[in-house]
């Protein structure tokens, strides 16, 4: 006896399942069913998420069991009581599948019986979803028939066994006949009992059993409504307009084993065979064994490989000789590496870096992996590793045996190229980027749900208004409501508002991950199926960060970072202009001059600490050393600010507070920032060292403090905390403190190892713009868009700084922005046409090309670089012709006057062979401001008069009559000057 629900549709069949598959999961331990397959459309994006959430529940039954047999622990306050948990003691088993549905219209769910079918289902939704765009599967009937081993195959009953659909279903009984039952499902219609005859009817045709499914489209029937409103935002339709595609009632919903039997009645042999088919399925997810890539080359292990090039690495990093410490760290990181196998992962990322660097692009490595000595050595980053206080462990540990975690920036330019070379190393069924799971967050659940409840277009931008980040367990406040005109009381509105609740957190599609790369040794798509992202020659695969770090897959981040763009630019202009050849490991450390500007909070433009918070945080803070720096990429954040860490740092850096600790074994955790936890490490740290977390609660407390999580609260484990810190001798006001500076984290936590990756790119940046200050600002230019500042801001600045800017000239400019000698041999800026607004590369290049030793006149530029007519008024509008003594007036009535009838020959000459001549035209000269205004036009910058000091004597006489009366009132306008005629 029992049941086994084999056909679930979660909300991983976007806009159409109303539960998420975690919620599946634990009806299903509440009602007592034997098993569940998540079988989404043509996909396997759900099935982890289940599988987590059962591995959750059964240690929920683990330590129940725990505490029922040792009731007896630390006192918990009074304030804090657990939270009621449903009385669980059964977990049912998860059946990975897809619901498959075939071009020639016949749907079927494949449920994998071993490795080798889900291998095979894998490879089949990959071969649908490559061959069609994205987000689609085109499969056909041969495709399965080719791609079956290992499959049990449950074919969909139809409505009505037309000879459309007869004729693909005989085939693939044909076929695959031994491997395949008929599903059927009620239709909650009143005429179930007919239906289920005349599919066992087609059952006995086809000469296949058939098998029963509620076929749920949401685990419990509060979720109608929500089903008939992701109806509506799939179709585009509004409730009142839904018709018969709404849901009937609210039947179509997870049930248990008596309620099947009753539905069923007379065919309660179909509900028995599910239980049936699921024992014959013996597949389990967790066996999926996730292989790197070998790294075996030229005979060498890829223990003796990554030994080898470590060693070599440290010898070129220490010229001067190998400090004995180092020598040591690096063979204790070997040890360990060795032991846990990872050395393919190192060396795959070393092999991605080294291709980068053989191709002259800049990289840095970050994560807490990339910032240990083996990875210093591999070229992987450039942060010197304080030797003899890194952990190595903190990272790569028995303890909690999951893959280290490496992040690679590169150029953001150039990062296509690197993730084209991953795909042609490994081959695009060795290599995938992971899925980003978009949810519904607050200002697009508002769009979508009010549309579809026929909330008008008004009512939608006022309730949207009040949403700051994410949307809060009560929604906008009733009063505020009434404020904006909206009446909290409309049943309509009060709906809308449940519903948005209800739909927050609910995947709305797959996108692709910014960076994060799957690499395996076998073919990746018989570990997880691969389809096309909308980029062009991207492929993806359907499980997202979270999945893969929860079945212990690695992946490798190849990020994009617009800084390095920069840097690298920068370097190659040292090198033209002044033969210095620089890296980002060889700057000259500790410069005093380049802290000197950071503490006067002259940062524009320079990495990370160019925002107004930083800027007025950089005086306060005086950095003077790289720690310093690194304290000030991570202090800036909502975390540490939230968690009221900024101001007792500054005081006890000040000298105004004392620098105390509770205990010698914090003071080892947080000594280095003066006794305030400010990197996610050290949260961890404290959790372990304070509260006595093990490292696998630890670990869970780090993944709740990950930056912008969407699911998890570090609220969860509060009582855990404040026992342990109790236990462990500290006080309650204590324990409360350390606890809500955790939880600060858990808006955005940055680890210390991220961000002394970012410090170097700081110091960097910091140096380049205080020793060059035009070349980096030329570098900047050439890497927009980035950072905070517009190009005329970066361009004010450089002049500030003593830089010669020249305008945009015909003949002197190239696409990008260049440095030139000047009379006097020092460098000035040279804009570049890319500053020009609708200008294309191709357009630019062509104009250089033909230049040779130089233009005479706007027709010259017209006739030999063949440039349309229009892109010479767009370089009149820019004033790019002022070089040749025309102003902006002249240069574009020449360029309209050059139109294609001038090339006839009628126009060539008059009687007597003669051009033709026309009059000058007496343009009036404009005046400083429309040159100004048409600079910004034209540049979105100007180096003539800053647009203030055109109208600076109109504003004096205000501001000193103000500044001479006092504050004015509030409400009441100062004086008004009377207007002189």
């Amino acid at each position: 006896m029992g049941f086994a629900e084999l056909s679930i549709t979660s909300n991983f069949t976007f806009l159409r399942g109303g539960s998420h598959p975690e919620e599946y999961a634990r009806r299903a331990a509440l009602l007592g069913i034997e098993a569940i397959a998540i079988a989404d459309e043509n996909s396997v994006a759900g099935v982890v998420r289940a599988w987590s959430e059962l591995r959750k529940i059964e240690e929920e039954i683990a330590d129940a069991k725990s505490a029922r047999a040792d009731p007896i622990g630390p006192p918990k306050p009074a304030h804090l009581p657990d939270p009621p948990r449903a009385p669980i003691d059964h977990v049912p088993r998860l059946l990975p599948a897809a619901c498959l549905t075939l071009a020639e219209g016949v749907r079927l769910t494949a449920l994998p019986r071993d490795r080798t079918g889900w291998a095979s289902l894998c490879r089949l939704l990959s071969v649908g979803k490559l061959r069609a765009e994205k987000g689609g599967c085109l499969l056909h009937v041969d495709d399965l028939l080719g791609q079956a081993r290992g499959l049990e195959l449950l074919l969909h009953a139809p409505d009505r066994a037309t000879s459309d659909w007869q004729r693909p279903a005989d085939r693939l009984v044909r076929g695959l006949g031994p491997q395949m039952s008929l599903l059927i499902a009620p239709r909650y219609d009143g005429l179930d009992d007919a239906r289920f005859d005349a599919a066992a009817r087609l059952a006995d045709r086809l000469g296949l059993p058939t098998v029963a499914s509620a076929r749920p489209l949401m685990h419990h029937g509060s979720r109608r409504r929500l089903t008939d409103v992701l109806t509506c935002i799939r179709e585009g339709l509004r409730v009142e307009d839904l018709g018969t595609a709404a849901q009937a009632n609210a039947e179509q919903r997870l049930r248990g084993e008596a309620e099947m039997r009753r539905l069923f009645a007379g065919h309660e042999d179909a509900v028995a065979r599910t239980t049936q088919i699921a024992a014959r399925l013996q597949f389990d997810i967790a066996s999926l064994r996730y292989e790197y890539p070998s790294e075996i080359a030229d005979g060498e292990t890829a223990a003796q490989r990554l030994t080898r090039l470590a060693q070599e690495g440290l010898a070129w990093r220490y010229p001067q000789g190998i400090p004995e410490r180092a020598q040591k760290q690096l063979q204790h990181e070997l040890r360990l590496i060795a032991k846990l196998n990872y050395e393919p992962y190192f060396l795959t990322v070393h092999d991605i870096v080294a291709f980068a660097r053989s191709r002259g692009i800049l990289c840095q490595g970050r994560g807490s992996a990339a910032n240990s000595i083996t990875c210093y050595a591999l070229g992987v980053t450039s942060v010197s590793p304080e030797i003899g206080t890194m952990v190595f462990e903190r990272f790569v540990s028995e303890a909690r045996n999951e893959p280290p975690d490496i992040d690679v920036d590169f150029e953001h330019e150039r990062r296509e190229e690197v993730i084209q070379h991953i795909y042609e190393r490994y081959g695009r069924h060795r290599a995938g980027l992971c899925a980003t799971v978009i949810h519904y967050r607050g200002k697009r659940a508002v769009r979508e749900v009010g549309r579809a409840m026929g909330l008008s277009e008004d009512v939608l931008s006022a309730l949207s208004s009040q949403i700051w980040g994410s949307w809060s367990k009560t929604g906008p406040e009733m009063d505020r409501m009434r404020e904006i005109g909206l009446d909290p009381d409309s049943p309509r509105l009060k709906q809308t508002l449940r519903l948005i609740e209800e739909i927050i957190g609910f995947p709305r599609h797959l996108s692709q991950h910014v960076g994060g790369f799957v690499i395996t040794e076998g073919r990746l798509d018989e570990l997880v199926p691969i389809e096309n992202a909308t980029m062009e020659d991207r492929t993806v695969i359907c499980w997202d960060k979270d999945d893969i770090d929860a079945l212990g897959i690695l992946k490798v981040d190849v990020l994009a970072l617009g800084m390095l763009s920069c840097v690298r630019k920068a370097f190659d202009l040292l090198k033209m202009h002044h033969r210095a050849d620089y890296t980002l490991a060889t700057l000259p450390p500790e410069d005093a001059a380049t802290y000197d500007m950071l503490c006067r909070a002259d940062s524009l433009g320079v990495f990370q600490v160019e925002s107004r918070a930083q800027m007025n945080f950089l005086p306060r803070m005086r950095p003077r050393c790289f720690y310093d720096l690194v304290i000030q990429v991570a202090i800036i954040r909502p975390g540490p600010i939230q968690g009221d860490m900024v101001h007792p740092f500054i005081r006890r850096r000040n000298g105004e507070e004392e620098v105390s600790f509770p205990s010698d074994d914090l003071g080892r955790v947080l000594g280095k920032t003066l006794g305030v936890p400010l990197f996610q490490e050290q949260a961890m740290q404290i959790a372990i060292t304070g509260a006595g977390f093990t490292a696998e609660e630890a670990d869970r407390l780090r993944r709740s403090l990950a930056t912008f999580k969407k699911h998890g609260n570090v609220s969860e484990f509060r009582t855990r905390f404040l026992r342990g810190m109790r236990a462990n001798g500290y006080d309650d006001a204590f324990a409360e403190r350390c606890f809500s500076q955790i939880e600060g984290f858990g808006s955005y936590g940055f680890p210390e190892s991220h961000a002394a990756s970012f410090a170097l790119l700081v110091y960097a940046s910091a140096w380049l713009k205080r020793h060059h200050p035009g070349i980096f600002a030329c570098a900047l230019l050439n890497s927009q868009p980035m950072g905070f500042y517009a190009p005329a801001q970066i361009v004010r600045d450089a002049r500030e700084h003593g830089v010669e800017v020249r305008p945009i000239c015909v003949n002197r400019s190239h696409w990008d922005n260049v440095m030139e000698r000047t009379e006097t041999g020092e460098l000035a800026l040279r804009l570049g046409f890319r500053q020009i607004k609708s200008m294309r590369e191709e357009e630019a290049d062509w104009l250089t090309a033909a230049r040779g030793n130089g233009y005479t006149s706007v027709e010259d530029v017209w006739r030999r670089a063949g440039l349309e007519a229009r892109f010479l008024t767009i370089l009149a509008e820019a004033d790019a012709f002022a070089a040749l003594g025309l102003d902006r007036r002249q240069a574009l009535w020449a360029a309209r006057a050059l139109t294609p009838k001038r090339e006839l020959p009628l126009f060539a000459g008059d009687l007597d062979g003669e051009g033709i001549v026309e009059p000058a035209a007496h343009l009036p000269k404009m005046t400083e401001g429309e040159e100004v205004v048409e600079d910004y036009v034209a540049l979105r910058l100007t180096l003539r008069s800053h647009p203030v000091a055109l109208i600076r004597d109109r504003l004096s006489p205000r501001i000193d009559r103000r500044l001479l009366k006092g504050p004015p009132q509030i409400g009441v306008l100062p004086p008004q000057p009377r207007p002189t005629r």
